[in-house]
């Protein structure tokens, strides 16, 4: 049956000119019939560059909207409509406007995770594997970094010359996993190295070896000389480097820390849009045009 799945998804995808991008936190069988997978940084850049004419993103709304504002003559399709990101909401409405006009010399840096009517406030977008760059780079001195308070606190860690203003937002996922669960999982491996997404909270960033985005981890597990390693991220990322390093193990804390939204996304509902054209990410042109700003000043300050 996932064969026959399989194999009519690559026909449509040869008959429609389409590709498709899948993110770290999906399920293995999407991720292995994914033409690129990935983290959020490297799918905009896919989205930027590829020729296809059907995009179809197996991630949530704001990748889908990303994909849309970089790519306005593509078509791109979401497998799922509802999948979404919690975080990518929480802003207090009127609160970058206050903060504006308190610091005039304000940047509000918008992490990737947002939705787009969030990048339109903002002057340059990051995600978790540049924004220690690119807030490095701007040449303003305060910096509002929405929407992750936890991500926003360890770039002001790296870069303390800068007055780095938090937000009150999360990811539900990776706030979820407890200090007294990842201790457990050290008192039971001792000898693994903690491997941690800069979204966990500060807790358990201070009990990590290496901090870093999805492909940051995924690239540290492959080069290292440990065999065996804790992690704390979403699982979906297990796939990835279970296929890497087939002689290596891999530990999550006893909950594992899974994004529903993610796991959305399935061969039958990507299939399905293939087929009919459904849920196409639609992004009028007034909100594309101020949202692609802060994306390609992201895109500009990375290369840089």
């Amino acid at each position: 049956m996932k064969q026959d799945l399989i194999s009519r998804i690559q026909a449509l995808k040869t008959q429609k000119n389409a590709v498709i991008l899948a993110h770290y936190y999906t399920s293995g069988e999407v991720q292995a019939i994914a033409d690129y997978v990935g983290d959020s940084f490297y799918l905009a850049k896919v989205a930027k560059a590829c020729s296809a004419d059907v995009i179809v993103f197996a991630g949530v709304g704001f990748m889908g909207e990303s994909a849309k504002i970089l790519n306005p003559d593509k078509t791109v399709l979401m497998p799922d409509l509802t999948a979404d990101c919690p975080m990518a909401h929480m802003v207090v409405p009127g609160r970058i406007d206050a903060l504006r006009a308190e610091y005039p010399d304000l940047a509000v840096v918008c992490y990737i995770n947002s939705t787009a009517a969030l990048k339109c406030q903002s002057d340059v977008c990051v995600t978790s594997s540049n924004a220690v760059k690119i807030v490095r780079a701007l040449e303003n001195e305060h910096i509002f970094f929405i929407p992750d308070e936890n991500l926003g606190r360890f770039v002001a860690e790296q870069v303390p010359e800068k007055h780095v203003i938090l937000n009150d937002g999360f990811c539900p996922v990776h706030a979820e996993i407890s200090l007294e669960a990842l201790l457990a999982e050290k008192k039971a491996h001792p000898a693994a190295p903690v491997l941690s997404h800069p979204e966990c909270r500060a807790e358990i960033l201070a009990h990590s070896d290496f901090l870093g985005s999805t492909a940051e981890i995924i690239a540290y597990a492959k080069t290292s000389s440990a065999d065996e390693f804790i992690i704390c991220t979403e699982d979906g990322v297990e796939f990835r480097l279970a296929a890497d390093n087939p002689q290596k193990r891999f530990y999550f804390c006893q909950k594992r820390p899974c994004c529903t939204d993610m796991k959305r996304n399935t061969l039958e509902k990507i299939l399905h849009v293939l087929q009919t054209g459904e849920n196409e990410i639609i992004v009028d042109e007034k909100t594309r045009v101020r949202a692609l700003l802060p994306l390609e000043r992201m895109l500009e300050l990375a290369r840089s």
